[in-house]
């Protein structure tokens, strides 16, 4: 019976000892946690609102103030063939070449001043300084228009100022109402490129608001113009530059005439400041 007791009390002991290191055990574990990353900074972004130029309009303006010149005149002393070169003899009056022309506009400017504009078959003119002067020709039609010219390139346009004749063996009919381009040509580079001078000659016809008109297509936007005057043009990037000027009736229709339409290219180079002196 002693031993029976002793050994339940052994087993007790024992049992409790057991209870005691698991309470013990389970007090002093710690849970194993696992780090929480901490967070990281994220990139300040802010929605910033980039204006983007607005795109360029093409203009065309009327150009007003040019010295008008209305009793300048020109017309041929005379032509004479010395064999594949003609020379050609004008006699001026009122109008003086090589003169500066007050240029308040802004737009290229020949250095050698005042000259004739001298076109042939409606091609792109020579600028003459000197009333007698030297032309050769491969064609065997060539319809001449020779008219004077301010200093920066605009016409004057009066009954007086201008001369159309023909040199060939072929002939048409110079009676004809015609549309002869003049402007804008070559190349322009830096503060030329702003101001842009359209003009043309008109010979045999006028224009107006119920007749005939001149449709000028600059990089595809259409202006129709109704009077006979210098324009300038504005808005044009950088590049070549398509042009067209047509002559058409009071319907909008191509009138069927030589010389019409008149296509060119001309050229833009703003980024260059070099004051460019066309001839």
């Amino acid at each position: 019976m002693f031993l029976l007791r002793m050994f339940t009390s052994i087993s007790e002991a024992i049992w409790a000892i057991l209870c005691l290191e698991i309470f013990f055990f389970n007090k002093t574990k710690r849970p194993t946690k696992t780090p929480t990353p901490k967070p990281q900074p994220q990139p300040h972004t802010t929605n910033v609102q980039v204006p983007q130029p607005e795109p360029k309009q093409i203009t065309l303006t009327k150009l007003e103030g040019s010295p008008s010149f209305n009793d300048a005149k020109l017309s041929i002393s005379s032509i004479t063939s010395e064999g594949d070169k003609n020379i050609f003899s004008f006699d001026i009056e009122n109008y003086e070449l090589g003169a500066q022309t007050n240029n308040k506009f802004e737009l290229a400017n020949s250095g050698k001043g005042q000259h004739i504009h001298f076109i042939v078959n409606n091609g792109p003119y020579s600028a003459h300084y000197e009333d007698t002067f030297t032309k050769q020709f491969k064609e065997s039609s060539n319809v001449i228009l020779a008219f004077l010219s301010r200093s920066y390139h605009e016409s004057v346009k009066n009954p007086n100022s201008f001369v159309l004749t023909q040199v060939g063996e072929d002939k048409i009919d110079l009676n004809k109402e015609l549309l002869f381009y003049s402007r804008p040509k070559g190349t322009y580079e830096g503060l030329d490129t702003e101001y842009l001078l359209l003009d043309f000659y008109l010979v045999n016809t006028e224009i107006s608001s119920n007749g005939n008109k001149v449709k000028a297509t600059i990089m595809d936007t259409e202006f129709i113009i109704d009077e006979w005057a210098p324009y300038y043009i504005e808005g044009l990037d950088d590049g070549e530059i398509n042009i067209k000027l047509e002559l058409i009736d009071s319907f909008g229709k191509l009138i069927d005439t030589p010389f019409n339409p008149s296509d060119r290219v001309f050229t833009l180079e703003s980024v260059s400041y070099t004051h460019l002196t066309l001839p």
